[in-house]
């Protein structure tokens, strides 16, 4: 697949991802642009599915929405708030130290540059990428199972691992659709391009798909 023809199924998708559910740290965004609700929400988000992230969020920062509020809460309080969400002793753990470093190195400011992201405890290049998306809209390549999933379905990437294919689509992706490619490749595969047996049947792209790696479908 060639890039002229993942910009048509952009632009497809574009259309009917208004049909879908918005996932949650593009709602959380959209809900207010805070860069430290987005990089807590997709801390709590990781290994946890959209609704039990949404409660967790609406729990947690209805006590708590800034590094000062948060590092005055114990990790048992931060865990009570959060839980069930996955890991949720570790990550509880983990926002205090991010909170406490955002206070003692940032002046309690989320930074803007990946790099420096990269240093914050349990911040990988997913939640580094998608708080500069959704946190202050720049260019950033967020790269998660799904978006790694549906481009090598799709045969527009070769790799298999979500480093290696930011790394390709960085270098193949125009630039103007980085920052909604995350979005709503997410929303497909929360809705359609599911990880095992995939509605094909109902796939509004079928047509340009190579359909790698699918073995069963809907």
């Amino acid at each position: 697949m060639n890039t002229e023809t993942v910009e048509k199924v952009i632009e497809i998708l574009e259309k009917e991802a208004k049909h879908w559910q918005v996932p949650i740290i593009t709602l959380i965004a959209q809900t207010k642009k805070d860069p430290y609700r987005v990089l807590i929400g997709t801390v709590l988000s990781l290994r946890t599915k959209d609704q039990v992230t949404a409660k967790a969020c609406e729990k947690l920062f209805a006590v708590a929405d800034t590094p000062e509020k948060m590092v005055k809460l114990s990790e048992k309080e931060i865990e009570k708030l959060i839980y069930p969400t996955g890991f949720y002793i570790t990550k509880a753990k983990n926002i205090i130290l991010i909170s406490q470093k955002l206070l003692d190195e940032y002046k309690g400011k989320v930074p803007d540059e990946i790099d420096t992201l990269l240093t914050f405890p349990n911040v990988g290049r997913k939640t580094a990428n998608l708080v500069l998306t959704e946190g202050y809209n720049k260019p950033a390549m967020c790269v998660d199972v799904h978006v790694n999933r549906i481009s090598y379905r799709l045969g527009y990437v070769k790799t298999k691992t979500p480093e290696k294919t930011e790394m390709i689509l960085r270098k193949k992706l125009p630039l103007k659709y980085w920052g909604e490619y995350n979005y709503l490749l997410v929303a497909f595969g929360q809705h359609l391009c599911v990880p095992v047996s995939p509605w094909c049947s109902r796939c509004p792209v079928s047509q340009y798909c190579e359909r790698r790696g699918v073995k069963k479908s809907r």
